[in-house]
């Protein structure tokens, strides 16, 4: 490894932002806004707990009430949502000035009509998920249904609705955005051949399909500066069914068409973690590195080890981690110096109610001093 090379604890810098470190907390549906769906002081302790991290990311924030497919996701529709907001921006801020960007997030078919009134989920083309289920906001799992088409007609307004979200992070205090276009959610739903049918000008070709990301990146320029507004696909992932046969071609080209733009960062979940599709060999960092020039995010399944041979071979400028951050706060000294990890929070506590398994678990140095309690007793 080069030692004059970048290394997962350097500085970085880009417009007017410092990250102390290249390590990112990737965006994780956690659960906690509870049915308001409206940020709240436990989600601000959660938050300015990880703010170690060179740049964190919210979990996926719905931008309309048509966006909702999670129970206790938290949202940005509204003016009272936003003013909640502030104080977990607030709460991040106080100690560290890490860049905190939100992502904004539409979920597409994979939602029920039991979150909006009996009215079905939209999505590019009346194609649902298949034999899997949802958990409703009654508790109760039902299977997916077949989605309603989004009208040409509607498209303005949904791009209005992301617009609109941006400046409401804006106003919240947020140093950015980032825009989920990956994980089978709506915009991954457009951008793929498999989930994208249609024959008007969102529709057939790469361009076509493109082209409600580009309107939204667009729109949402109005409300950030470009340098602000980060993008995550991604290409290798199965999540929700996705897949297409002409992957390689459509991520590619979207990549490419991405690099136009100077973006705070593509998020690009091209780690394998989260499930491969199998359907060519995988696009790897290097794939995008050929056809991007920008700020690129690794992401899904890296070890500390792996992220910064990434970093050191220019492959990657940061590294998104996920899981790690939910047991381990101080992820970042944990990586810096060596210390072993918290053990591994079990899926059930992951989207619970309550502090359990969000902000109850302890750092480094507080796992320290509690053993040395326990053994002087």
């Amino acid at each position: 490894m080069n030692q004059f090379a970048p290394n997962l604890m350097s500085e970085f810098q880009w417009d007017g932002l410092v990250a102390q470190n290249r390590v990112a907390m990737s965006p994780m549906t956690r659960g906690r806004a509870e049915k308001t769906m409206t940020a709240n002081a436990l989600m601000a302790r959660y938050y300015a707990q990880r703010a170690s991290a060179g740049i964190l990311i919210t979990e996926g924030t719905f931008i309309s009430k048509e966006a909702i497919g999670w129970v206790g996701a938290p949202g940005i529709w509204s003016d009272e949502q936003a003013d909640a907001w502030m104080q977990v921006v607030d709460a991040v801020h106080e100690n560290h000035q890490t860049p905190f960007f939100m992502q904004l997030w539409h979920t597409g078919r994979a939602s029920h009509s039991d979150f909006h009134d009996g009215s079905a989920p939209v999505a590019p083309s009346a194609i649902g998920i298949e034999d899997d289920s949802i958990r409703t906001p009654s508790g109760d799992k039902k299977l997916y249904e077949t989605p309603r088409v989004l009208r040409t007609d509607e498209i303005p307004r949904l791009v209005e609705d992301y617009r609109a979200a941006a400046e409401r992070a804006k106003s919240a205090g947020f140093d950015g955005i980032e825009i989920h276009a990956g994980n089978g959610y709506l915009l991954d739903e457009f951008l793929q051949s498999k989930t994208n049918h249609r024959t008007d000008q969102y529709g057939g070709s790469l361009e076509n399909r493109f082209r409600l990301v580009r309107e939204i990146i667009d729109a949402c320029k109005t409300a950030f500066d470009i340098s602000r507004i980060g993008v995550r696909i991604s290409p290798n992932g199965k999540f929700n069914q996705m897949g297409s046969p002409d992957f390689r071609e459509t991520f590619l080209y979207v990549a490419e068409q991405l690099s136009n733009y100077k973006l705070a960062w593509l998020d690009i979940l091209d780690g394998l973690a989260f499930g491969f599709h199998e359907l060519g060999d995988p696009i790897t960092l290097k794939d995008i590195r050929e056809v991007y020039s920008g700020r690129l995010m690794a992401n899904c399944g890296y070890d500390r080890d792996q992220a910064e041979q990434a970093v050191a071979d220019g492959l990657a400028d940061m590294v998104a981690f996920g899981r790690p951050f939910i047991s381990n706060p101080d992820l970042v000294e944990r990586f810096a110096n060596d210390w072993d990890f918290n053990e591994q929070a079990s899926q059930d506590v992951w989207y619970s109610p309550g502090p359990e398994g969000f902000t109850d678990f302890p750092t480094y140095h507080e796992s320290k001093e509690e053993n040395l309690s326990a053994s002087a007793r």
